[in-house]
């Protein structure tokens, strides 16, 4: 009898699994296998909440597995080792599993493949990043153009989607460690189905292709008439509405592919009521791609990791001030509309991606603190902690990254939320001391008379901060912080020290 193990790592699924059917068709019994690699679990940039998503989601799979007569094995350790000793155990040809890019993810690989027959397959893109490439073979790192490309590959349809197996014929006996016992995240029920759920609320009728897989208690739900895919674009930015999937943690560890995402988006856009319609649905596709542009530049540069992707930016004289910096951590920063952010991360985990890029400009470019520790402390805190898409957005908003916003763009946390939560109602969510400022200062209470303070119980300095810093001033010293940056690369070219993260 041949026995392959299917190793799981992203792609927390057995529909759409292209690792699960290659292991599947290359063999008479299937062992299904996650690895807690103690490199990953002990990582400074390593989240306990993302940790407890990711238990809650094997059970979930393993659940599955059951129900089809199988099930699933965990191993702690060093995965070349456990794998190495799984083979060798139940005299395993193979070990089939979804290709990363990640720089630590090729070299475990590297490490495992040295030791037994390992065979990566597609899944957690839905183009591989070496097809993305230029006409010569070299990578994109302008998101435009790599979009033109990507779209020009054949599109997935439904057809091409996976259906969950009916049966996973598994060798018995296996000895398995067990789980630690965790707490499942409310706002984010972990697993495959809520995936499925989640998505059908969002696309309402396209997401019926993913019918065989959604569960009885998700069928149940009405599908909306009018779902949210077709508003993304004038709503996604807006803070204080549902505008969003919220699918980012689920994608994150494959509890839906990204194809079956792509396919949802076009079918979506082919049953559009109206032009509006349409494009709605192609903006979220498009989001979709840059999902799949940043993991390209991750494995293409793994050096923006730690380090500037533009040379002439890698040196910027920070000023990397603790206080600031744990004003910001905490969202004590005395801008309502970076604290609302700062909370909500704190408390749940996940923000909304106009939020991130608000946060990650006021830490960089009014507070002058290195990209590099705000990284760090998203990957600490998301539930969708991806260290491709994380990177891009910190150098994107940092001004350091490939295809990133101009160095010398810097958001006005003022008007930024008067734009996108113009009544105040996301900022009086998650700073409840602000509960009763008016909508004419919600964003800037420091400009209410004494008066008003006191019979809003809002007092500044006292029930809430003032402050930390004045934004103009703030725009022209980071303006030539970044100045001295450039100027120092044009008179020393060969300088852009490639520093490790700190």
């Amino acid at each position: 009898m041949r026995i392959a193990i299917w190793w799981l790592r992203r792609d927390l699924r057995l529909s759409d699994n292209q690792a699960l059917a290659a292991a599947l068709a290359g063999a008479d019994a299937v062992l299904p296998v996650f690895i807690l690699d103690p490199v990953l679990l002990r990582s400074p940039y390593v989240a306990l909440r993302r940790l407890a998503f990711l238990y809650e989601g094997l059970r979930q799979l393993d659940a599955g597995l059951r129900a089809r007569g199988s099930y699933l094995i965990v191993r702690h350790g060093a995965p070349y080792e456990a794998l190495a000793g799984l083979v060798g155990e139940i005299g395993a040809h193979a070990v089939y599993a979804e290709a990363d890019y990640s720089p630590y993810a090729v070299w475990r690989d590297r490490q495992v493949a040295a030791r037994v027959p390992l065979r990566l397959v597609g899944g957690l893109t839905v183009h591989a990043p070496e097809t993305v490439v230029r006409a010569g073979g070299t990578p994109y790192h302008v998101f435009t153009p790599f979009s033109r490309a990507w779209l020009a590959l054949p599109a997935p349809t439904e057809d091409d989607l996976l259906s969950p197996p009916a049966r996973v014929p598994t060798p018995p006996g296996v000895a398995c460690a067990t789980l630690p016992v965790v707490e499942p995240i409310p706002a984010f029920p972990a697993g495959e189905a809520e995936a499925h759920l989640r998505l059908m609320r969002f696309a309402g009728a396209a997401a019926e292709v993913l019918g065989h897989s959604i569960t009885s208690d998700s069928s149940a739900e009405e599908i909306p008439s009018h779902p949210p895919i077709y508003q993304y674009a004038q709503l996604r930015d807006r803070m204080d509405l549902p505008g969003t999937s919220q699918l980012s943690p689920y994608l994150r560890f494959g509890m839906l592919s990204a194809r079956q995402a792509v396919v949802v988006a076009r079918r979506a856009a082919d049953q559009a009521p109206d032009a509006a319609a349409r494009q709605s649905a192609m903006v979220w596709l498009n989001e979709l791609i840059w999902r799949e542009f940043y993991i390209s530049i991750l494995a293409h540069y793994p050096h923006v990791r730690g380090h500037a992707f533009r040379r002439d930016l890698e040196d910027i004289p920070w000023s990397n001030d603790a206080e600031h910096f744990a004003r910001w951590r905490t969202g004590h920063t005395g801008y309502p509309v970076v604290d609302a952010a700062m909370r909500q991360l704190a408390q749940s985990g996940w923000m909304h991606n106009r939020a991130r890029m608000i946060v990650a400009s006021f830490l960089v470019k009014d507070l002058l603190v290195d990209w590099r520790w705000g990284e760090r402390w998203f990957m600490q805190q998301l539930l969708d902690g991806d260290p491709a898409a994380n990177n891009g957005g910190w150098q994107w908003s940092a001004g350091t990254g490939t295809d990133a916003a101009p160095y010398f763009r810097i958001f006005n946390p003022v008007t930024q939320g008067e734009k996108f939560d113009p009544a105040g109602d996301y900022v009086r969510r998650w700073v409840p001391e602000l509960a009763q400022v008016p909508p004419e200062y919600i964003h800037t209470p420091w400009l209410m008379p004494a008066e008003m303070q006191r019979a809003t119980r809002c007092q500044i300095g006292v029930d809430y901060p003032a402050p930390c810093v004045d934004h103009q001033i703030a725009r022209q010293r980071t303006l030539a912080a970044y100045a001295v940056a450039r100027a120092s690369q044009r008179h020393n070219p060969g300088t852009g020290k490639r520093k490790h993260n700190s």
